[in-house]
This record gives C-alpha cells, sequence and structure tokens, in this order.
C-alpha cells in the first residue's frame, strides 16, 4: 500500500449545514480534510491505496456517497510552462527551449489559451512526452494519466467511474 496524496473538488451541499464534514466523514472520507473555498467544496486526500487508480476510484465513490457532485481531481490537468519546469523538477528556460523546438522535436502543443502568450498544455501529454526523452519516471507519466483519465470521466458524469476509470487507464497505459 502506498499513499496517495490529491483534492477532489466538488459542489451541490451546503458547507453551512450542520454536519456538513460529517456526510463525508460518515461516507469514508475519514483520511481526508473538507473545506469550502470559492465555491467549491474541496476535498484533500491522503489515501492509502494499491494504485492511484483505486485511491481517486474509491475517493470519488466516498464524496459521491456524501451527497457532493464531483467536478474534478486535482492537481491540476492543465499547466503553463512554469508548473512543467516545477513537475519535471527542469527550468523554465529548458521548458521553452523544448517548446519551441530548440533541443527536441515535438514537443506537444498546448490545449487550451492557444492564442495567448500563457498557454496551457495537458500534464498527461507533457509527461508522456518527457517520459519518452527521458526526463521523468514512468511513475509520473502514468500518474499524470490517471489524473487526466478521471477527469475526462468526471466531465462525462459517468455512473460507472471505477470500473470506466481502470479500463481507460489500463488502454492509455498500454499506450505509454
Amino acid at each position: 500500500m502506498e499513499t496517495y496524496e490529491f483534492t477532489v473538488i466538488a459542489t451541490g451541499l451546503d458547507p453551512q449545514d450542520e454536519g456538513f464534514e460529517a456526510l463525508f466523514y460518515d461516507a469514508g472520507c475519514d483520511d481526508a480534510l473538507v473545506s469550502f473555498q470559492k465555491g467549491h467544496i474541496l476535498v484533500d486526500f491522503s489515501r492509502e491505496a494499491s494504485s492511484l487508480e483505486e485511491a481517486i476510484g474509491s475517493a470519488v465513490d466516498n464524496c459521491r456517497a456524501a451527497g457532493a457532485i464531483v467536478e474534478r481531481v486535482e492537481p491540476d490537468p492543465l499547466v503553463s510552462l512554469s508548473d512543467i519546469a516545477t513537475r519535471s523538477d527542469m527550468s523554465r528556460s529548458a521548458m521553452t527551449n523544448y517548446f519551441k523546438g530548440h533541443r527536441s522535436e515535438g514537443f506537444p502543443a498546448p490545449k487550451a489559451r492557444v492564442t495567448t502568450a500563457s498557454p496551457l498544455w495537458d500534464w498527461s501529454d507533457v509527461s508522456i512526452w518527457l517520459y519518452h526523452h527521458d526526463r521523468v519516471s514512468k511513475e509520473t507519466a502514468i500518474g499524470a494519466t490517471v489524473f487526466s483519465v478521471a477527469n475526462d470521466l468526471l466531465e462525462c458524469d459517468d455512473s460507472n467511474f471505477r470500473s470506466q476509470l481502470h479500463e481507460k487507464v489500463t488502454e492509455r497505459i498500454a499506450a505509454i
């Protein structure tokens, strides 16, 4: 068993209601800190599980059992060049060189804010590219993939979240 740290972002419950935190505790979130910020419920987990996939799957199930609507799981899958540098333990200038093609070809294209001076990349795509260029570990690329798949499924509001998560993660990891 390993301990995984992540945050479930949710809505649908009133944090002013008496017993708000107890709803989560009673639903199995006894390994999490529940707070409310910027209109969202944040459930910060430190969960022991056999895999990140299992930790996220059970946490989402627990939050849903508490009555919350799970919107996404963080750390955020969209990242800036600075975020990429931090997550990969490299410099911002090294990331800029990769992005501009000065160090290597084929760096993933941005996914959001493509036309602005501060585009955002999908961390899963970038971490896989960095793994193939010996800049991050396979575990880092797999972890980013698990978060990406989880958030994609949550956007679809899939009722079979855990089984779909396992199936999709298995497919994506095989491609790494």
